[in-house]
């Protein structure tokens, strides 16, 4: 119970605040978490903007962080604390909500948020539209209306990031992903646009008036495009957020109690050993890494069954993972399409996911996973295939996003998490998850959920050994990760790395890197995530012995929805001591 200085009205109270704050200096979020009172507005992000976006955190901040105190909480508290925490779910949003402004305001204080990411600009300018494409969730009269305000808003919207940006030292790489946003901002406020309204039966004079609107948003982000190309290239020290704020983002964020170097070593450690496994099973099957690659590659559908193919893989996942027992797997179907005509041309340029999440607060009987069209070229056709062979589509499409992995863990977060953090958190927004807090169950969920189904017999050697590589890749991700930011590996050793040591192309390793230099504390919630729910799995095997049951376990788990692993594993240990 909460005691008599904190009453549950005032805590009510205090939350929802919290979440009003969220969602209105958050438009776009809101629209893509089902949140619709904003979706014709953009986020003020003027430097006036900015600093109301501060201060309305510092008081939520201490509010929350006042009321925590006087609870006697804290994220690596005694187990007294999480056995409340566990009785009193409003709590622990106070918890998540206190950390996600603690780790907002440094963000925000940094180069690495709208201040100095100009990627950052364009991802919300042009999402902001495409959330209101992809979706059925209103009339496309009403959508198209939103799409329209926006669209009129992006001009101003632009010229805020040349004022608040002016004397920021913007990365070439940075610059790079921006403009390559604007590229795909070209395509679809031109021919998808043009599409939209030629497959949607609307008025005569609204489809007038989106086209004027898109004209207007399209010049803005060419008019950016030059004022951004002609910016002195920033010095790449930038690109590193410091050590300072990556602890800040393994303590507040992951709520990671492992100093940044002890992780860093486990990394490296657990690296050269999943780099001799790796080689290891590939003689084991007198291939070469590069040769089995090649065989993925042969092995994927014919042309006329590209598409039949990812549905019939996921059935079979489906039905095993049944067999198995191993999950609560809810009547939620995934439908697999290909692009939608609106935003088929801009998806190449842009942050376009195959497997977007569903809005929590939408209603969906059977949910699209989109995926590029089979090219009608023969050869380029051939070239498609060998990417997307099965080993791919069983892997990356099916179990790690649109099957037990992202799919499942969504609709047990959206259905069944007990605070409100936990239900919207792994939302996909317009550059990343909605708040940093879901990451380490977002994806440390999808890979552990990859990891699992390997565990249980299910992939074919191939695909073992591609899941084997994807373990390599996520601890090389953590390395470079933590190297990069707190200063130890530059942009150019961070590619090399992929380069030399995971044998990524040139192209792969850069844009690989690049990202890691945006978004710090991303890439390391893979492994960080897999190997929570690993570790929290064998201890309470060894508690529970005969009692332990791999279902309820995985419920239990995922029951918290999108809050972090390291936090979980402490409540749900907190329950057996």
């Amino acid at each position: 119970m909460i005691d008599s200085q904190v009453t549950p009205g005032s805590l009510d109270d205090l939350l929802d605040r919290f979440f009003a704050h969220y969602y209105r200096c958050r438009p776009v979020n809101a629209t893509f978490t089902g949140v619709h009172a904003y979706d014709h507005v953009l986020p003020d992000w003027s430097e006036h903007g900015l600093t109301q976006i501060d201060t309305e955190l510092h008081t939520l901040r201490a509010e929350l962080d006042r009321v925590l105190r006087t609870e006697q909480i804290d994220a690596f508290g005694t187990s007294a604390a999480f056995v409340r925490l566990r009785e009193e779910p409003r709590l622990l949003d106070a918890l998540l909500a206190r950390n996600f402004s603690d780790v907002q305001v440094a963000e925000q204080a940094s180069r690495h948020g709208p201040r100095g990411n100009p990627a950052l600009w364009t991802g919300e300018a042009v999402f902001g539209v495409i959330s209101l494409m992809i979706r059925d969730f209103a009339p496309v009269a009403e959508r198209m209306r939103s799409a329209c305000a926006r669209m009129e808003a992006v001009p101003a919207f632009l010229r805020d990031a040349t004022v608040v940006m002016a004397h920021a030292p913007i990365p070439d790489a940075w610059r790079a992903r921006a403009l390559r946003d604007c590229e795909g901002a070209e395509r679809l406020f031109t021919g998808g646009v043009e599409a939209w309204i030629a497959g949607s039966d609307i008025s005569e004079a609204l489809a007038a008036s989106l086209p004027l609107a898109a004209v207007g948003a399209q010049r803005a982000f060419a008019e950016f495009a030059v004022w951004l190309a002609a910016r002195p290239v920033g010095d790449p020290s930038v690109l590193s957020c410091g050590p300072a704020m990556y602890d800040l983002l393994l303590s507040h964020g992951h709520c990671e109690s492992q100093s940044r170097a002890a992780l860093l070593d486990r990394a490296r450690s657990e690296f050269r050993l999943a780099v001799g496994e790796l080689h290891a099973s590939a003689q084991a099957m007198s291939l070469t890494w590069e040769e089995a690659q090649q065989q993925m590659a042969a092995e994927h559908p014919l042309p006329d069954d590209y598409l039949s193919a990812f549905g019939r893989t996921w059935d079979r996942v489906r039905g095993f993972a049944a067999a198995h027992d191993v999950v609560t797997w809810p009547d939620w179907p995934i439908a697999y399409r290909t692009f939608p005509a609106a935003t088929r041309d801009a998806a190449p340029y842009l942050y376009y996911l195959f497997y977007r999440s569903p809005a929590p607060f939408d209603p969906y009987t059977e949910y699209q996973y989109v995926v590029p069209p089979l090219p009608t070229d023969a050869v380029a056709a051939d070239t498609h295939l060998r990417a997307w062979n099965q080993s791919a589509i069983t892997l990356n499409h099916v179990v790690h996003h649109g099957a037990i992995g992202h799919h499942v863990q969504n609709w047990h977060a959206y259905h069944r998490a007990p605070t409100r953090i936990g239900r919207i958190a792994a939302v996909d927004c317009a550059n990343r998850v909605g708040m940093f807090c879901a990451g380490t169950m977002a994806e440390g969920w999808a890979c552990y959920a990859t990891q699992l189904m390997d565990e249980l017999g299910f992939l074919s050697a191939l695909e073992r050994l591609s899941e084997q590589h994807s373990r390599m890749r996520f601890l090389a991700r953590t390395i470079v990760d933590i190297e990069l930011h707190q200063g130890s590996m530059t942009l150019d050793d961070g590619i090399a790395f992929y380069r030399d040591e995971v044998g990524m192309s040139a192209a792969v390793a850069r844009g690989e890197a690049v990202k890691n230099s945006m978004f710090p504390g991303t890439a390391i919630m893979y492994w960080l995530g897999t190997e929570s729910i690993l570790a929290l799995r064998a201890r309470l095997q060894v508690q529970l012995g005969e009692l332990f049951s791999l279902k309820s376990f995985h419920d239990s788990l995922l029951g918290f929805g999108s809050i972090p692993v390291p936090l979980i594993a402490r409540l749900m240990l907190a329950e057996t001591t």
